[in-house]
């Protein structure tokens, strides 16, 4: 019975033991984390958003959430910065934080023009949850705003409320990206700065999007989706000036959902699904990637499985996405939000978030070599 009980307690130690080397294994050469949760006082980090700067800064956003991973409470907007294309990162600085209310979903975009980062957010009081703001039983509303950084973001505008701009009286919930926005190129929209958004009025979910075109002074409200289910949305400007809104799905097929503008995001077509783009009901990133030296393609981030948010995967398509020939799993095990960017030397890399046990653990920084995609 002893030698029994010895070769259990052996076989489950080594089990354990095991278990560890693959969760260090995992930590060490899969996982790069970014922000970590504990960092700083803060329990978790959530809502990953990342841009690199016209001088090549890359500036990687996120919320702190002061008590809990919930979405309600506490938050704070942060920054990392990287200088060297994302080897080394600067320590965590507070871009904004309104006492204990929720500051969040970072959407960055980078004016070309100017050279300025404007940063669209919500807000919303910390003791309002997500339910009570749907229902409209909330004390204070959801609220847009904006700020600026002219010094590659190591300092912030204080921020300013939009949402009279951009936002109709009977909608109740309302989120910037969370993600990066984009800053048009085609003739006829140059250097229209366009933020993805979504907001719930009657209790139905739609995807929309709000623009400027005086570097982000001045927002107005673009074209809201036709049909709702669908919410969390990136968008990427193929060639021609055709804009692809991509969104989070509410149907059952569990695939991602697609819209198109040709009006600079004024209007939106019919909703379109993208049988190709599997996922469990969570946010994505998608990117037009235009680089010389390299063909044009439109790349894709999200957790690829129809049952749970694990498996990030980066897709790439030659074919402005009508097909997806290329893809490169990042990570196989617990992961969530992402956002796509160009690294000043080219390459593409994924700021996304994952863990261990859960993929809230923190967000992870993963520079990508192309001819890892198969």
């Amino acid at each position: 019975m002893r030698l029994k009980l010895f070769f259990r307690k052996s076989i489950k130690g080594f089990s354990v033991f095991i278990f560890l080397i693959s969760v260090f294994s995992a930590m060490g050469q899969d996982l790069n984390p970014l922000f970590k949760s504990g960092e700083n006082g803060y329990k978790c980090f959530r809502i990953p958003a990342i841009v690199t700067t016209n001088k090549g800064t890359v500036l990687a956003f996120a919320e702190a959430r002061k008590n809990n991973c919930s979405d309600a409470g506490d938050i704070d907007l942060v920054i990392k910065r990287s200088f060297d294309g994302g080897k080394t990162w600067s320590k965590i600085s507070i871009v904004w934080d309104d006492a204990e209310n929720t500051c969040g979903n970072p959407a960055p975009v980078v004016d070309r023009k100017t050279g300025n980062i404007i940063l669209l957010s919500t807000w919303n009081l910390g003791t309002d949850r997500e339910e009570q703001i749907i229902n409209g039983t909330s004390k204070e509303s959801r609220r847009v705003y904006v700020l600026s950084s002219s010094d590659e973001g190591n300092s912030w505008s204080t921020a300013r409320d939009i949402t009279s701009d951009v936002k109709m009286p009977d909608w109740t919930w309302y989120a910037t990206g969370p993600g990066n926005g984009i800053q048009m190129r085609s003739k006829k929209y140059k250097n229209r700065l366009v933020i993805p958004c979504d907001h719930i009025v009657s209790k139905k979910y739609y995807s929309h999007s709000i623009y400027s075109d005086d570097g982000g002074l001045i927002w107005k409200l673009g074209g809201t989706t036709p049909t709702d289910m669908v919410n969390e949305c990136t968008v990427a400007e193929l060639p021609k000036g055709k804009l692809l809104l991509n969104m989070r799905n509410y149907n059952s097929l569990r695939v991602r959902q697609t819209s198109t503008s040709m009006d600079g995001g004024e209007t939106w077509s019919d909703l379109q699904q993208d049988t190709a783009l599997i996922e469990p009901v969570c946010q994505a990133s998608m990117l037009w990637y235009d680089h010389k030296g390299r063909r044009p393609f439109l790349a894709f981030s999200n957790p690829a499985s129809q049952k749970s948010r694990t498996n990030m995967t980066v897709k790439i398509s030659f074919n402005q996405g009508k097909s997806w020939k290329e893809k490169l799993v990042l990570y196989e095990g617990p992961a969530a939000y992402s956002n796509l960017v160009i690294l000043p030397n080219g390459n593409l890399a994924c700021f996304y978030e994952a863990g261990i046990k859960s993929a809230y653990e923190g967000i992870v920084f993963k520079e990508l070599i192309f001819d890892d995609f198969k």
